[in-house]
């Protein structure tokens, strides 16, 4: 096939309307040209990355959407884009699985160009890691006034507005983890987790963010319950094959 006659397909100026409301013109041009790509996986590299900035974006948009319906006590809206910020989420984590089609070999090449840079830089990311305290305090000043998370998922457990939100922010938070989770074993696979990283720091410092939970409240409370149950059934019970006996 004739490469270059693909490549200014791609590369022509926007005509048609889908061309020109999404800008495509400038959307594809975001890339390095070909002829300037360290290696082919390097194309690869660039949009995903690109894409995970635009998906990003998304999410930050959706959850400021979210923080202003849970301030406004619109629970079903914000209940449907908490299920689109999962989404997206999820396909943030599955995306990055493209990346594992690629070499180390050719990862290093690319790995270069990058001068001092990592993902730690990303806008998309650094604004995601600002959110979840501001979406935690809205919750709390509509929603935890005269009640505790505890008295929500136990005591006065009645699967209220209060505790499906919640359990919203219980997903997102999940589903955050499991993005850098993702991203710690393609590491793993690209580069390992006892190299030094572009900031001349090890890349094991990752894995304490992947183990982080933004809302702590909410896992912490699944501990506490189990707990007080155990004190008040017995932490070991009786076995089901000796009771039918």
């Amino acid at each position: 096939m004739n490469r270059n006659a693909y490549y200014d397909l791609l590369a022509a100026p926007a005509k048609l309307d889908y061309e020109l409301y999404l800008k495509t013109d400038r959307l594809l041009s975001c890339q390095k040209p070909p002829a300037d790509l360290v290696n082919s996986d390097e194309m690869q590299f660039l949009i995903v990355h690109q894409v995970e900035e635009l998906w990003m974006k998304l999410l930050v948009h959706t959850l400021l959407d979210i923080d202003d319906h849970m301030a406004a006590r619109r629970v079903h809206r914000a209940l449907t884009l908490f299920q689109r910020a999962a989404q997206i989420l999820k396909l943030m984590s599955e995306q990055l699985d493209l990346l594992e089609t690629m070499s180390p070999h050719d990862y290093q090449q690319i790995r270069l160009q990058l001068g001092n840079g990592s993902g730690q830089e990303s806008p998309g990311f650094r604004a995601l890691m600002r959110m979840p305290p501001e979406l935690w305090a809205t919750y709390e000043a509509h929603y935890l006034k005269d009640r505790s998370v505890r008295d929500i998922y136990d005591a006065g457990y009645v699967h209220d507005d209060a505790y499906m939100l919640a359990e919203g922010l219980m997903e997102l938070d999940e589903r955050l983890s499991k993005f850098r989770a993702n991203h710690i074993f393609l590491i793993h696979r690209s580069i390992g987790m006892r190299s030094a990283s572009l900031k001349g720091r090890s890349v094991e410092l990752l894995e304490s963010g992947a183990r982080h939970h933004f809302f702590p409240q909410l896992w912490a409370v699944r501990a506490e319950m189990t707990d007080a149950w155990g004190g008040a059934y017995g932490r070991v019970r009786p076995s089901l094959s000796e009771a039918a006996e």
